[in-house]
């Protein structure tokens, strides 16, 4: 019950869960803007989408899901957030065994209590979740056989493949996704920098198409974009990068299989990417790649770009200590664009 990349970092578990237990039903609970990721998830038997109201009607829609839980006589829940709204749901569902993390004043809800330090790992967020199943003596594995999952979507396939064919950017093109917006202020690039290095893409590549995606809450952002870069190129370049266009995640997952390469932030369109084998370029600045980085087979290019040196990295994404987001600010489109190009050619050389 968390944002959507934390959601893709659980599907390793969902298979690890089903490998212990093969004959189980397993349900997952999640909320509705990360639902897609799960929703057609081959290990899992059930997903419930809980509401995610907030206020009375958010406690009543808990009680409803809580007795709903419990109906179902589940022996195991294993709590991925221990968050106050899924460990009582973790409690009230009167599962036999309950596993969280030991967090003061919400441990006690569960059967088993895993340690979760509160200091900033320089640990990935699967692997710190694994501790969860390390706990029912399911070992951590590797993203070479156990990576992210989301499965693609029929429908969504079909309709990215409509609406690019639409905006003329056909399957002998060069296609790169560009994700220009997150959901917390303290990992958004500047859109200068995006336009500067979406205009850098196209210029002397003549196959290439950009198409700049983008959540609700940044499209102006991302129309911004689209605007500067095609005024900082040629006119005969102006039509490879695309209109601005508005993809369910579903269909970000459909355009990742079209793509030559996907560059955006530590956010849930980059972890979405993960789960497919298109390049991928990280811009991460409070955070650690070592964190959050891909979790897939090696062979699948993934470069970090980064502004290395600086003491206040990572932090805990609260208060700019400096007040200028100097960790993304001072990154340099020509440094994303060298991450970039050497993605699109290590995925040219590998088998």
């Amino acid at each position: 019950m968390r944002e959507i990349g934390d959601v893709v970092f659980t599907t390793p578990a969902i298979r690890g869960l089903r490998q212990q237990f093969p004959d189980a039903d397993i349900t997952y609970v999640v909320e509705p803007a990360a639902a897609p990721v799960v929703a057609a998830n081959p290990h899992l038997n059930n997903v419930i989408v809980s509401r995610g109201r907030r206020g009375v009607a958010g406690f009543i829609d808990d009680l409803v899901l809580a007795a709903r839980l419990r109906a179902r006589h589940y022996d195991l829940v294993v709590d991925f957030h221990s968050g106050p709204r899924s460990s009582l749901l973790a409690w009230l569902s009167g599962a036999p065994t309950r596993i969280g993390y030991d967090v003061p004043g919400r441990g006690w809800m569960y059967t088993t209590r895993v340690p979760r330090p509160r200091s900033i790992r320089a640990r990935h967020a699967v692997a710190n979740q694994w501790d969860l199943l390390n706990a029912l003596g399911i070992a951590t594995p590797d993203p070479v056989h156990s990576p992210a999952e989301m499965a693609p979507d029929t429908r969504a396939v079909e309709s990215v493949d409509a609406r690019l064919a639409a905006l003329g950017a056909g399957r002998d093109h060069e296609l790169i996704v560009i994700h220009v917006s997150a959901g917390n202020p303290f990992r958004r690039w500047p859109p200068d920098a995006f336009a500067s290095l979406v205009a850098m893409l196209v210029r002397d590549h003549p196959r290439r198409r950009v198409v700049v995606v983008s959540g609700p809450s940044e499209r102006v952002a991302a129309t911004t974009v689209i605007e500067q870069a095609r005024s900082r190129v040629d006119a005969g370049d102006r039509d490879r990068v695309l209109p601005p266009q508005a993809f369910t995640l579903a269909e970000i997952r459909a355009l990742m299989d079209r793509a030559a390469l996907f560059v955006g932030g530590d956010s849930g369109p980059m972890h979405i990417a993960s789960t497919s084998t298109v390049p991928i370029v990280g811009l991460y600045g409070p955070t650690l790649p070592v964190r959050s980085e891909p979790w897939r087979a090696p062979r699948f290019p993934s470069e970090a770009a980064e502004v290395s040196g600086l003491e206040c990295r990572p932090c805990d994404q609260r208060v700019c200590v400096h007040g200028d987001f100097r960790c993304l600010t001072w990154l340099a489109p020509e440094q994303v664009l060298e991450a970039a190009e050497r993605a699109i050619a290590r995925r040219a050389l590998s088998p």
